[in-house]
């Protein structure tokens, strides 16, 4: 095997193995570009930087001093593309956005191919402990912040027994929540209301609590909590 040969093995076996393991980490949290998608992004930008750093091998018949190539514009080029991929996994379900945190993987999965492809090794590597590090250790960290949990709700009651707003109000706020964006819906066959709207709380048992508390509920007739993130 020629030493060109070994360099572009080495290029490309880099590449999956980094695409591959970043990849494993989102298949284990099941979502929707996981192992497979991953090693082949950083398969790929591998490959199509190799085309500009080895063009000497392809333009064969032109005398390379003759010819003015910028290598920047493959690079340009492949995140070009991947930004369409990327908003293939992004998907909304009313106010929830989810997948922006695979997206961007795929996004940094290509600029380290890139990186691999033109033999940039240790910012490749560093890049993949970064990228792991963001999607478990931050991950475990995110967890323990405070923050605040969002659900999308809807309860319906029969039309005739019907819990004041006031009283859902002080109901919800008993669990922890508050609400917003309340919208209203009668619905079709004039049997039943509906409440709607996008509630929150500090800590995510209550989610639990609500819904075990909403089943004991005589007078309602369904519920649904939606809670949103990625």
């Amino acid at each position: 095997m020629t030493t060109d040969a070994l360099t572009i093995v080495i290029h490309l076996v880099s590449a999956l193995v980094a695409g591959g393991v970043i990849g494993l980490e989102r298949s284990f949290h099941g979502r929707p570009a996981g192992f497979r998608t991953h090693a082949l992004v950083c398969l790929a930008s591998s490959l199509l930087m190799l085309v500009t750093v080895y063009q000497d091998k392809w333009i064969l018949d032109i005398p390379l001093e003759t010819i003015r190539t910028d290598p920047t514009r493959m690079a340009q080029g492949i995140m070009t593309g991947i930004g369409f991929l990327g908003a293939g996994v992004i998907f909304r379900e009313g106010l929830s956005v989810r997948g922006l945190t695979t997206a961007a993987s795929i996004w940094i999965t290509a600029a380290i191919g890139i990186l691999m492809g033109v033999g940039f090794y240790l910012p490749a590597i560093l890049a993949t402990v970064f990228t792991l590090s963001i999607l478990s250790v931050f991950r475990w960290i995110e967890s323990r912040l405070p923050a605040h949990y969002y659900a999308q709700h809807s309860v319906r009651f029969e039309r005739d027994k019907v819990m004041p707003k006031s009283e859902f109000d002080s109901f919800l706020l008993g669990y922890g929540f508050t609400a917003s964006n309340l919208s209203y819906r009668f619905s079709d066959d004039e049997l039943f209301f509906e409440y709607r709207m996008v509630i929150r709380t500090n800590n995510q048992d209550n989610l639990a609590r609500l819904a075990a508390a909403l089943r004991q509920l005589p007078t309602v007739r369904a519920f649904r909590i939606s809670p949103t993130g990625d």
